[in-house]
This record gives C-alpha cells, sequence and structure tokens, in this order.
C-alpha cells in the first residue's frame, strides 16, 4: 500500500508541477485566442452572436454618435488587439488595460438592457446575457495574468515581462 501511495505521491507532483509551469502560458494564449477569434467574427457583418447587443449598447454608452457598424468594427478591432496583445505575451500591461475596459463595455447591458439579458430578472439569462455572465471567468483570468507582468509565478515561467513600461 505504501509504493501505491508513494507511487500516486510521485506522479501527482509530477502533473502539479507541469501545471505550475505551462498553465499560465496556456491560459494566456487560450485567452488570446479566444478574444482574437471573437474579434474577427465582428469584421463580418452577422456572424457574432454578440453583433446586435454589441452595437445597441455602444449606441446607449455613446448617445448615438457612433454609427452602429462603426462601433461593432472598433470593438473588432480592440478584441483583436487584446487577442494578439495574449497571444504573443508582450505589452501586457496595456494588452490587460484593453480587456478591462472592454470587460466594463461588455458588462454594461446588464444594467443598460436588462431586457435583452434576461427572460426573467435576474436569474434566467438569454443566450446574449449567458455570453456576458462567462466573462467573468475571462476577467478573472485577466486579473491572473495581470499578477504576473512583475514577477516570475511560482511555477517559473515567466509570462510578461514587459519592455515598454
Amino acid at each position: 500500500m505504501k509504493n501505491l501511495y508513494e507511487w500516486f505521491d510521485r506522479i501527482d507532483t509530477q502533473i502539479t508541477q507541469w501545471m505550475a509551469h505551462y498553465g499560465m502560458l496556456f491560459l494566456r494564449i487560450s485567452l488570446g485566442i479566444v478574444f482574437f477569434w471573437f474579434g474577427v467574427l465582428k469584421f463580418f457583418p452577422g456572424l457574432s452572436p454578440a453583433e446586435g447587443i454589441a452595437s445597441h449598447t455602444i449606441e446607449l454608452l455613446t448617445g448615438g454618435m457612433i454609427p452602429a457598424r462603426t462601433s461593432v468594427l472598433i470593438l473588432a478591432v480592440w478584441e483583436c488587439l487584446i487577442g494578439v496583445g495574449l497571444i504573443i505575451g508582450k505589452f501586457m500591461r496595456v494588452t490587460l488595460l484593453l480587456l478591462f475596459l472592454q470587460m466594463l463595455g461588455t458588462l454594461s447591458p446588464v444594467i443598460l438592457l436588462p431586457g435583452e439579458v434576461f427572460t426573467h430578472i435576474p436569474y434566467a439569462p438569454t443566450l446574449e446575457g449567458q455570453y456576458i455572465i462567462k466573462n467573468l471567468v475571462l476577467i478573472s483570468a485577466g486579473l491572473v495574468l495581470g499578477s504576473t507582468v512583475r514577477d516570475v509565478p511560482a511555477g517559473g515561467s515567466q509570462l510578461g515581462k514587459e519592455t515598454e513600461m
């Protein structure tokens, strides 16, 4: 029985060390892919499921000063910049600032457009509402990545040591 425990402990240690070493890298790149992918979809009218609520929200936030299609294109560029920044791992402070500002806008429909976000306020989200709520995970991932811009994480892999700031 002792051998089984030692074997399990050795395997468990190796797996957790591997996760500590590569987890941040995978988190950064996968988050970048999500942002880039969702951004690219917005360049093509009708492909992004968030296009309608995004343009409506931006219209409300800007008082209608930015045409709907232009606002979606700006958002597309913004999200692609976040994605590229995360994927290449450079300029992480600026990239994460863009991410958190974008997330503020993304969460604003919960307050500005609750009828489009919930079928029954506040507990039954629409598909768009679910799309918004999942951003809590993206925000959390951004916070975790942001915690690495100054120091080497415990696992020893350097994420975002920067030269721009």
